[in-house]
């Protein structure tokens, strides 16, 4: 496992108990599948809870695989760092650089253009949903609102946009404006697909061997909403916004290359290392919040001068959290295979432990 250098594996033992039961008790009876993974200095550990399926199947494990959601923005964010290091492209490039042959750019009223890095933070104009996607998504709404919206459909509804506010000027939380990223970042990757792009760039050099875009993974964990088991998720017209899923054990791979972006060397190279720092930066102040946005990352800072920087994700089947200190090298993902309903508050119970964590009071 990449890892916090020094760290003592601890995946058998007992610290975490507490706060995994505590996530269990929020998934509540729709879930079947709970992981918590942790690591808080020299320590590591991954608690797992329950059956891949409320049917039975395999008891879940450090390996299971759970939909990530809107998490996948953040791999979506490191690739384009990634990129930028690597000199195949630069934040401040407009949108139509990175166009596909034959694709027209969104209708931008005022100011333009729209910029790599105003996708990246919320901050294109762009919709939150792109046009034609609620129309197609009428009969699988409950399931896979996503599964018939292809990239023929991203390519006709990106000429239909019209964005009416000035780039960079508000920010607006837009699947449509990350999903295009992911799907402009293939373009400047030379031409492969996001799923090949992030097994290159990500996956393989942080080690992360569970973690893919495909909805039939091995060891699943099967998603429920309302505890009805649900088909795998899809989202082939923006894979860059929802398309990821992965393990507990993957997802504490990747958050301790976040704690220690300069020290993966030969393990990470030069320009993933220089990417994971980028992904940090804080680049703009949230609206009515004392938070900031970095590269699709919330950036929270503590009185105690403590920076948390954390994600969620849900699909119709699975709600998950990831979060990071740097300074109290602390992370914590947290999965459950029940999507986010009204009722539960998984997203902030998880989000309530990495606190504990990074203040160090967790894990007694």
């Amino acid at each position: 496992m990449a890892s916090l250098e020094g760290a003592v594996p601890d995946t058998y033992g007992a610290w975490g108990d507490r706060e995994l039961a505590e996530l269990v008790r929020a998934a509540g009876p729709g879930a079947s599948a709970v992981t918590l993974a942790v690591a808080q200095g020299r320590r590591q550990a991954v608690r797992c809870s329950g059956r891949v399926d409320h049917a039975g199947g395999e008891p879940c494990t450090p390996d299971t695989v759970f939909e990530l959601g809107s998490i996948t923005k953040t791999f979506t964010a490191l690739l384009l760092a990634d990129l930028a290091a690597q000199g195949e492209l630069a934040l401040d490039d407009p949108v139509e650089r990175h166009l596909p042959a034959g694709w027209r750019p969104a209708d931008v009223r005022h100011g333009g253009p729209i910029r790599l890095l105003h996708l990246a933070t919320h901050t294109s104009g762009l919709p939150r949903l792109p046009p034609g996607l609620l129309t197609s998504a009428v009969a699988t709404w409950s399931s896979n609102p996503y599964a018939a919206y292809g990239e023929r459909r991203l390519r006709a509804g990106l000429a239909r946009t019209t964005v009416r506010h000035r780039p960079g000027e508000r920010f607006g939380y837009s699947n449509f404006g990350v999903g295009l990223l992911g799907r402009l970042l293939t373009e400047a990757g030379r031409g492969a697909g996001y799923a090949e792009l992030l097994a290159d760039r990500i996956c393989r050099p942080l080690g992360m061997r569970a973690t893919t875009c495909s909805p039939d993974s091995p060891h699943r964990a099967t998603g429920h909403r309302h505890g009805r088991a649900l088909p795998p998720w899809r989202i082939p017209g923006l894979p860059g916004a929802g398309a990821v899923r992965a393990s507990g054990a993957d997802l504490l791979r990747y958050l301790c290359a976040h704690l220690l972006p300069g020290e993966g060397g030969s393990a990470y190279g030069d320009a993933l290392g220089e990417a994971l720092r980028e992904v940090q930066r804080p680049r703009l102040r949230l609206p009515r919040s004392g938070d900031q946005l970095c590269l699709v990352w919330n950036h929270r800072r503590t009185r105690d001068g403590r920076e948390l920087l954390f994600h969620s994700g849900g699909t119709r089947g699975c709600t998950t959290l990831i979060a990071f200190c740097p300074q109290t090298a602390t992370a914590v993902a947290a999965l459950c295979n029940a999507g986010p309903s009204r009722r539960d508050n998984f997203a902030q119970a998880a989000y309530d432990v990495f606190k504990r964590f990074a203040r160090g009071v967790g894990g007694e």
